[in-house]
């Protein structure tokens, strides 16, 4: 029996509801993150359908591509609102990539548009002079190792727990996201010369710029955290197929 859900936007017919909801709106690389979970012991569901986000006890917003694109498209189905909505209850909810841009203020990548505003900051293009003044070759795209910004006290954050600094990502992006307060940011990289924020958190919302389901096993400890996140906070645990 195959281990993965079917790609609809109804439950099926036990009712029973995926712990993970991974947000369809046309630009995310939604087959490796439903491989990625399944992988970490976790169940999603592959949807743009409001009333499924509305069930669901975690939600993943992915993304590869434009920032204005990506609002246009979340827009044309409805899911801006229901994405607020869900965030607002008070669930864990996870942005990768431009899913992660998508959550700050907004973005100048091709003109000024705004975004979720969940997390305050702007999207800006990454520098593409190193400091001697060498061009940097744009987008950036490979490995770049990361580095906790957050002591382990009363604001570290779980989400790379696991995570040793130093360990590498995988990332393709030219624009990233500027953090208002410091504070927010969780872990930087550095490419060509310059540090920049490539996780955020915010109550229960957490960005990753880099994509975790394309960087190995480190990638899975990420998600492994945000579904332990998930279950610490009492939310659905995973649906085996035979319940289903």
């Amino acid at each position: 029996m195959s281990l993965r859900p079917a790609r609809t936007n109804s439950t099926s017919t036990s009712g029973a509801i995926p712990p993970v909801a991974v947000v369809d709106y046309g630009l995310g690389n939604l087959f490796s993150i439903d491989r990625a979970l399944q992988h970490v012991g976790s169940w999603a569901e592959v949807t743009s359908s409001a009333e499924v986000l509305k069930r669901s006890a975690a939600l993943i917003l992915p993304g590869v591509g434009a920032f204005g694109d990506g609002m246009q498209q979340l827009r044309l189905r409805g899911l801006i609102d229901p994405i607020l909505e869900f965030v607002g209850s008070g669930r864990p909810a996870l942005g990768i990539c431009l899913g992660m841009q998508l959550l700050f203020s907004e973005s100048e990548e091709f003109g000024q548009y705004d975004g979720l505003g969940l997390i305050p900051g702007k999207v800006a293009r990454l520098q593409d002079l190193d400091p001697s003044g060498r061009r940097v070759k744009l987008p950036h795209i490979g490995w770049s190792d990361i580095y906790r910004t957050r002591p382990k006290d009363s604001r570290h954050s779980a989400i790379l727990d696991g995570v040793k600094d130093g360990d590498a990502m995988y990332f393709v992006h030219s624009y990233v996201p500027f953090p208002e307060t410091d504070s927010v940011c969780v872990a930087t990289a550095s490419y060509g010369g310059h540090p920049y924020c490539v996780v955020a958190e915010q109550g229960n919302v957490t960005g990753v710029q880099f994509h975790p389901e394309k960087s190995g096993e480190v990638g899975l400890q990420l998600l492994r955290n945000f579904v332990e996140k998930i279950r610490n906070q009492g939310g659905a645990q995973p649906c085996p197929p035979e319940n289903r």
